[in-house]
């Protein structure tokens, strides 16, 4: 069922396509900012391992190997991690598995893919709309206090904010899922901080705290599927209950195992800092472009950019060889959103120097 706003911005919007994700934005000849995913040559050591596994595939997947690693990254026991097909096979698991929620409220503008989930399985979702104009930071105050399931990101896409983890923690308490989405925190930084800033992925104290983790975005395993959810073991075993049998493919286990290596978190670590310096970059660019205004304050692999007429824009774009991601499919967004991922220098030089272009003719 769609869901209803508990606040939304002044006017009404018509309901977004939550089914519309950024692939579909791509196409032959198309420079990709559109999607999230790093853009790079796969590292040895992840590489290997997957090839490896190309000889073995007559065996069933056995994932205990991968779910120890995870565990031991984020220093839980095994039984608190489940290992998914991707990170929105966590949000189906949590739709399919938790039918008894009363009243699921999800904290937009986010990712489509919790809300669809639990509307697919028949739930009522409400949403909280969080207001550009205070840059998409969150209250808690915003959320129903007897909301039994509260689905967030953190970083939230495609806002980019990073959100304190004690403002996220604040939304903790009995007899409530508390569901967050972590799916970029890897690309996040803070000075002084040994990596994720404001991640809860080890916080075991939290009543009903589930963090849902991805690994195709920094190691551009989009096509491979493997994410992993984390949280109290008797909530993971109801969701183990209804996930498919055998429902990570034994490259996918590879992968997992590879990328909780120590020497995977200290290159995800310094692909993280680099990052920041291209999202520096970028944004010193759009800063030159009139009508242009960056949300918030960016924090992940993505700006979320608030421009006039923004759908022809991106045709326009689209028109000379760029992909951008379309705003108004997110709840709390509307016509005037482009999202654009953060890539290389050049590549956004290249890319604002064609927007500064179409700007300046659309005038």
């Amino acid at each position: 069922m769609r869901g209803q706003p508990i606040g939304a911005p002044p006017g009404v919007m018509p309901e977004p396509d939550l089914g519309h994700h950024g692939d579909v934005e791509v196409g032959e000849g198309l420079r990709d900012l559109a999607v999230n995913v790093r853009q790079a040559p796969m590292p040895p050591w992840l590489a290997e391992p997957l090839a490896a596994t190309l000889a073995d595939l007559a065996r069933y997947p056995d994932p205990a190997p991968a779910r120890a690693a995870v565990a031991a990254r984020h220093r839980r026991p095994p039984t608190e991690v489940l290992l998914t097909a991707g990170a929105a096979e966590g949000f189906v698991l949590i739709a399919q598995a938790l039918r008894g929620i009363r009243r699921p409220v999800v904290v937009h503008p986010q990712f489509t893919e919790p809300e669809a989930a639990l509307a697919a399985a028949g739930h009522r979702v409400e949403r909280v709309l969080l207001d550009a104009a205070d840059g998409f930071r969150l209250d808690p105050a915003r959320v129903p206090a007897d909301a039994d399931l509260v689905m967030i990101g953190n970083p939230t896409n495609p806002t980019s904010v990073l959100h304190p983890a004690a403002t996220i923690a604040a939304l903790a308490r009995p007899g409530r899922v508390l569901v967050v989405d972590e799916a970029f925190a890897d690309t996040t930084t803070a000075p002084g901080v040994p990596g994720e800033p404001e991640s809860l992925a080890g916080r075991r104290d939290l009543p009903g705290l589930l963090v849902l983790r991805s690994l195709t975005k920094t190691w551009g395993l989009a096509g491979l599927r493997i994410g992993y959810l984390l949280g109290a073991a008797d909530l993971l075993a109801r969701l183990a209950r209804v996930q498919p049998l055998w429902a990570v493919s034994t490259p996918a286990l590879a992968a997992a195992t590879a990328c909780a290596s120590p020497a995977a978190v200290a290159a995800e670590r310094a692909i993280a800092a680099r990052l920041a310096v291209d999202r520096d970059h970028l944004l010193a660019r759009l800063a030159t472009l009139p009508g242009v205004r960056v949300a918030g304050r960016p924090a992940s692999a993505f700006v979320l950019l608030e421009v006039p007429g923004a759908d022809r824009i991106r045709l326009a774009l689209r028109d000379r060889g760029w992909a951008v991601r379309r705003g108004d499919t997110f709840p709390g967004l509307g016509p005037d959103w482009l999202r654009v991922a953060v890539r290389d220098p050049a590549t956004t030089d290249a890319f604002t120097e064609v927007l500064a272009e179409i700007l300046e003719a659309s005038c």
